[in-house]
Order: structure tokens, then C-alpha cells, then sequence
């Protein structure tokens, strides 16, 4: 017997594989069931199914519910913390390589998430597009417009 995690909606139920045996249903067509449960009937139409990531969207008797199902291992896994997104606080950019500041493309106080584009350096006759490594919020940029660079020279100052 299996135990499942489903979240309707951000409420949490459990259920177990004999929850859902007990179940009265019949199949109406392809994405339509009706269900009998505890002499109350239901009607229940998948509006949208992704497997890969265990949800789906339903319309019961006309509302909408927003459910995802985690069997034992999803549980497992979420509580040993496997699935814990870590984002990168960024504090200082500098520069890659010598170059001449093409352009800034952020300003002080601006928010930037990973991959941000923050500036412009040519080097090399190459032109170069600095992108945030991290997350973090513009402090300060020590560097403007046609100015030249050191490799390792700090361009911008991040919280």
C-alpha cells in the first residue's frame, strides 16, 4: 500500500492506494470522470496534466482545482531537502579581462536576477556582454561609459 502527499489548491491531504480503489468512478470519456463519494456525485474533467512534474489542473462540478500528487519517494526526497533551490548572493563584479567600457546597462538601487545583462566591454576587437553570475541589488558602479579596465578591476558593487 502506497501513501500519497496530494495538494489541492496548497492544502494538504493524504491518501493511500486504498483511498483510491474505494473510489465509485466512472470513465464518461477520455478527460471526463464521474465520481460517487459518500452518496454525493462529481463530476471531474482534466483540464491540463503534467506528468513530468506530478500536477494537474481539474474542474470538479465547475470549480478549479490546482492539484499535485507526491508518492513516497517525492516525500523523501523533499524531506531530506534534495529539491531546496540555492541562489548565489552576488557582492562584486569584476572585470573578466582588459577592455574598454562600452556600455552600462544597469543603474544603482536596480534589482538583478542570474543572467541579468549588466554591461558592455570590448576586448580584443570583440564586443563582450556581462551578465550577473548571482542574484543581488545595483550598489554601486565604479565604472562608466569609455572608461578602460584592468582584468579583476571591481565595475560593480552588489548587496
Amino acid at each position: 500500500m502506497s501513501n500519497y502527499l496530494i495538494t489541492v489548491n496548497k492544502e494538504e491531504l493524504q491518501c493511500s492506494t486504498n483511498d483510491v480503489d474505494s473510489l465509485d468512478s466512472i470513465l464518461v470519456n477520455e478527460n471526463t470522470l464521474h465520481v460517487l463519494d459518500k452518496n454525493s456525485a462529481f463530476d471531474v474533467e482534466i483540464i491540463h496534466s503534467n506528468f513530468l512534474n506530478k500536477t494537474i489542473t481539474l474542474s470538479i462540478n465547475g470549480n478549479i482545482y490546482d492539484v499535485k500528487l507526491e508518492d513516497e519517494y517525492d516525500q523523501q526526497i523533499k524531506k531530506m531537502g534534495l529539491l531546496a533551490v540555492t541562489t548565489q548572493k552576488l557582492n562584486e563584479v569584476k572585470a573578466p579581462m582588459p577592455g574598454l567600457i562600452v556600455d552600462v546597462l544597469v543603474d544603482v538601487g536596480q534589482e538583478v536576477i542570474e543572467g541579468t545583462p549588466l554591461l558592455v566591454l570590448s576586448a580584443m576587437k570583440m564586443e563582450n556582454v556581462i551578465l550577473a553570475q548571482g542574484e543581488g541589488v545595483i550598489k554601486s558602479i565604479e565604472v562608466k561609459k569609455d572608461d578602460a579596465v584592468e582584468k579583476g578591476q571591481l565595475i560593480i558593487e552588489m548587496e
